[in-house]
């Protein structure tokens, strides 16, 4: 993915979900998923001289991104740490307690998606990854590789909310003692042949996939 193709993101709800935070114009404020800034912008726009906003994320391409927002604007900074880290974040930097508003848009944004090197996506095949910041922590090959059919299917039924969690967890580790996964379809494919009730209009690994990727990147 080039750098333009990170600015092709549309935000959803834009209007609606900063018109929530009531920015003041003097506030201080965090935007706890910069993504590729479509919120951070309009935020700007209703900041006054006096105003600050402050952006999170761990992926790579957002962090570009906002650098190059930071160098036009100096009442932004972005760093690249997880939302989870907002109140760490605000210690350092002596604002604890003086934030007027945070915004939260959680969530594998589309470009994130559609780039199947990033390993998020099932509908088209990719390393299996799923890292927000491929550059830390442990892929979902890693993980799966060596975590035990509980804690698999703990994953997938407490953050995907999968009722087949146990089923599939099981598919998963009789697969993975005659071949590592290493690839997101090949991890579909085992998946959707574990789930015995497809819901019409959903992909069968779908809950359990987003529950991988929820405790891969601690967004909870």
């Amino acid at each position: 993915m080039t750098m333009t193709d990170s600015f092709r993101h549309i935000t959803v709800l834009l209007d609606e979900a900063v018109e929530g935070l009531a920015v003041r114009a003097d506030g201080c404020y965090m935007d706890g998923t910069f993504g590729r800034g479509g919120h951070s912008r309009l935020i700007l726009q209703k900041l006054g001289p006096g105003g600050r906003l402050l952006g999170f994320d761990k992926d790579p391409l957002a962090i570009a991104t906002g650098e190059a927002l930071a160098a036009e604007d100096g009442r932004f900074v972005v760093v690249q740490r997880s939302f989870a880290e907002l109140g760490d974040e605000a210690v350092v930097r002596g604002i604890s307690g003086r934030v007027s508003g945070i915004l939260l848009d959680l969530g594998v944004s589309s470009p994130q998606l559609d780039d199947p090197e990033r390993g998020f996506s099932f509908l088209n095949d990719g390393p299996l990854d799923m890292r927000m910041n491929p550059d830390a922590g442990v892929s979902a090959a890693e993980w799966i590789a060596s975590a035990d059919e509980d804690e698999i299917a703990r994953v997938m039924k407490d953050y995907g909310e999968e009722r087949f969690a146990k089923r599939m967890a099981r598919a998963v580790v009789q697969r993975r003692a005659e071949q590592p996964f290493t690839r997101t379809a090949d991890l579909a494919k085992v998946l959707t042949e574990a789930n015995p009730a497809w819901e019409k209009g959903k992909n069968p690994a779908t809950r359990a996939f987003q529950g991988i990727r929820i405790f891969i990147n601690n967004e909870l």
